[in-house]
């Protein structure tokens, strides 16, 4: 990909976090170079460090962007209601089509948290706390309206997420089975578990 004269700043900026996504992806983290990223867009390696600072700054940016993404996406999914029935149905068929539609984001946010400096851990793991948090709200309310028989909030919600989650590392679009069809199946695996 080369640079086209007069690109913006923020468009090269969008290209660099794009081929970022991919050669993380492709060859890891600590694999990849910023002399590989550099090529991947098109720019003099130098010249980079006009739009990021240092290899983990770009980490931190894409795996940050990714979960600011995912929570403002779950809370507009779950935007008006108030039944927790509802809330689960729509919590399981958002987290499935987010993770099967940025497989590369979730596969980075998860192998490569151990790659991140601590206090960009910190700050990680506390917004991935948010996002578990939503789906134990959904949980604790419907207990507490006695919809859900739950033994431990927070377990249910990990077995949950753990199971919804591992879809990205064997969907497979061109599949047997299509998507409406896989969310049906999953929703229905996690009503058996929590329902009375």
């Amino acid at each position: 990909m080369t640079r086209t004269a007069g690109s913006s700043g923020k468009k090269t900026l969008a290209a660099i976090r794009e081929a970022g996504l991919d050669l993380i992806h492709e060859h890891g983290f600590e694999a990849m170079s910023l002399r590989q990223l550099a090529t991947r867009v098109g720019l003099q390696p130098g010249s980079l460090y006009n739009h990021i600072e240092t290899k983990q700054d770009l980490l931190f940016d894409l795996i940050h962007n990714h979960m600011v993404t995912l929570l403002a996406s779950v809370d507009e999914a779950l935007s008006g209601m108030g039944d927790p029935l509802e809330e689960l149905k729509a919590f399981i068929a958002f987290h499935l089509t987010y993770h099967i539609e940025r497989k590369r984001e979730v596969f980075i946010g998860s192998s490569e948290l151990r790659s991140l400096e601590p206090k960009n851990r910190k700050k990680i793991v506390a917004l991935r706390r948010t996002y578990e948090d939503r789906l134990c709200g959904i949980l604790e309310r419907g207990a507490a309206k006695r919809l859900f028989k739950i033994d431990d909030i927070a377990v249910s919600a990990y077995a949950i997420l753990a199971m919804l989650t591992g879809i990205c590392t064997w969907y497979d679009a061109k599949g047997r089975i299509d998507r409406k069809t896989l969310i049906d199946i999953h929703t229905r695996l996690v009503l058996q578990g929590v329902l009375k």
